[in-house]
């Protein structure tokens, strides 16, 4: 019944960057399962047109964080009670999600709180990895294929930055609030000489909140070339199809990075766990290496340069 024509299905994910990737291939999953039902994604502001451009929804609807017992919360239920759903997937599995379900019930709903119609009951899916997590609650709601996640539909222009010949990708930033994920910025400055030496460009990518970051990086040598806040969603993939390799933090663009095929070396501390949020490769292929030292700071840049994809072979 659901399955069929006419069929009314709402998809939750709301962020932050990186599980937002992980779920593209879930989410490609659910669009092929319900081929025509009318599909709807509830995300953040950042994500909209990103997700608008992948061609998985017929509609996305912002403003799915409003503060608790706000205006805004209230309208957000009844949204959501007057969607008429006839079933959600809810990918965000959080106590916020979980509250949703109690503002639309009775509704089919697949996901990890109690009472769902089709529940997520593997005892083991907090130890798993984020995609094999969304997996395993998917078959459990009928969905048994679920693909690699897939960028290729982004082919946002790059040509304004004027990239030509090698370059590496560095992401150096990530969240401000947990700084033990961070590789630190001098061991990112001597990588990047090191890169030029090789007679690699090195390109600093990051949001504007990290401009102070990524302008003392950038200052270490007149032939980093500085992106940061310049590049959207779309362009990271961009120019992550076009790059060498990259390197980066434990932080969303990597994610990006990775899965549209660009040889990706992602640095672990011992605040995050790779074996639960690591990237993945996407279908467009490339290798995703790790590197972890409960201290970032106690990785050497040597390391980093030896076991980075893409580098230049003596």
């Amino acid at each position: 019944m659901v399955e069929g024509t006419g069929a009314n299905i709402l998809v939750i994910r709301l962020g932050a960057l990186g599980d937002f990737v992980l779920s593209l291939g879930p989410m490609a999953a659910i669009r092929q399962h319900h081929r025509t039902a009318r599909i709807t994604l509830l995300t953040t502001r950042p994500f909209a047109g990103f997700a608008a451009q992948s061609g998985y929804f017929d509609d996305v609807w912002t403003g799915g964080r409003p503060r608790r017992l706000s205006p805004d919360w209230f309208r957000l239920g009844q949204r959501l009670r007057g969607g008429n759903f006839d079933r959600v997937y809810d990918l965000q599995t959080s106590g916020r999600s979980k509250a949703y379900f109690k503002m639309m019930k009775p509704v089919a709903w697949s996901g990890h709180v109690q009472g769902a119609s089709h529940p997520d009951t593997d005892p083991m899916r907090d130890s798993l990895h984020t995609i094999d997590r969304q997996k395993g609650q998917l078959a459990a709601a009928g969905i048994t294929d679920v693909p690699a996640g897939d960028l290729s539909w982004v082919d946002d222009s790059v040509e304004e930055f004027g990239l030509t010949g090698d370059y590496v990708l560095l992401v150096p930033g990530g969240s401000a609030h947990r700084p033990a994920k961070r590789w630190p910025s001098d061991h990112y400055a001597n990588l990047a000489r090191r890169l030029l030496r090789a007679g690699q460009k090195p390109v600093l990518i990051g949001g504007p909140d990290e401009a102070s970051l990524l302008a003392g990086i950038s200052a270490a040598d007149p032939g980093i070339i500085n992106l940061g806040g310049q590049t959207g969603f779309g362009q990271i993939a961009a120019l992550a199809r076009r790059a060498a390799g990259a390197v980066g933090n434990d932080t969303g663009p990597m994610h990006l990075i990775a899965m549209a095929g660009c040889p990706s070396l992602v640095l672990f501390s011992g605040d995050s766990d790779p074996a639960l949020c690591a990237p993945r490769p996407g279908q467009q292929g490339g290798e995703v290496e790790i590197l972890r030292r409960t201290r970032l700071a106690d990785l050497e840049v040597g390391a980093v340069f030896e076991t980075l994809p893409g580098r230049p072979t003596p």
